[in-house]
């Protein structure tokens, strides 16, 4: 994307994490008449890319041809290499394999082009990153699935106490706290899971709690840390104990 820009759309298929596939309505959904879309979703609505889904895996052959080789051919020549470690992986692909699939295979793009460049004042990272709902307690902090954020006053030493905060967390694990697009807090990278896996939606939820349905990027279960003290649940959207992560205050 950094390097070509924007597709115009992309090609693929109704996986859950690329459609929606639940019958699931928030009140909100209902008043604005369309489901909310997944979290890769609402990174292509946000980058202008149209989503265009194909109805069989035979509709989109020459992609599953090309996962057949990655999935299978490319696994066993690692094999036969030895590379067993996710670096030495990484660096085999950009170096050596690439470069002979694309001389085999590679085939001139039409003269059209359909890629667009992002603007300067695109925040990819903010757009490519996991999005939760959160509300700030009375105790300035939000309280998200077992994690505590502490948000340092606004300008005048003002509260942030009662607000609807977009928790994000970026690929690399860090966090960042928005209002409004105004980024009003960040935190270190918590412990990131391998796949990264979805909760589904929950009917019966209340409304502080529509977060914990969204693709969890970090683990719901971080270790207890002795030295550190039990937190109230303040805004009840978290009610077991958390873990306290200080917000750096943004200037």
């Amino acid at each position: 994307m950094k390097r070509w820009g924007a597709p115009c759309s992309v090609y693929q298929d109704k996986h859950g994490t690329l459609k929606r596939n639940d019958d699931w309505w928030s009140l909100e959904e209902e008043l604005a008449g369309e489901q909310e879309p997944t979290q890769v979703g609402m990174a292509l609505r946000d980058l202008g890319i149209e989503p265009i889904f194909a109805n069989s895996p035979q509709a989109k052959g020459r992609v599953e041809k090309l996962f057949e080789t990655l999935q299978d051919r490319l696994v066993a020549q690692m094999a036969l290499l030895g590379i067993k470690e996710i670096e030495a992986a990484n660096q085999y692909l950009q170096d050596v394999y690439m470069h002979e699939f694309n001389e085999r295979f590679a085939a001139e793009a039409p003269g059209e082009h359909r890629w667009r460049r992002l603007h300067s004042s695109v925040d990819l990272d903010k757009i490519c990153s996991f999005r939760y709902k959160a509300k700030v307690a009375n105790d300035n902090a939000v309280r998200f699935c077992r994690l505590v954020f502490d948000i340092e006053p606004g300008p005048g030493g003002r509260s942030y106490a009662g607000i609807q905060a977009d928790l994000r967390q970026m690929l690399d694990g860090s966090w960042r706290i928005y209002h409004q697009d105004e980024l009003i807090g960040q935190a270190a990278s918590t412990e990131v899971d391998e796949p990264i896996k979805a909760k589904r939606r929950r009917r019966d939820a209340k409304a502080a709690y529509d977060c914990h349905w969204v693709y969890m990027a970090s683990r719901q279960n971080p270790p207890p840390d002795p030295d550190s003290p039990a937190r109230t649940s303040g805004s009840g959207i978290v009610r077991q104990k958390g873990k306290p992560i200080g917000a750096t205050k943004i200037a």
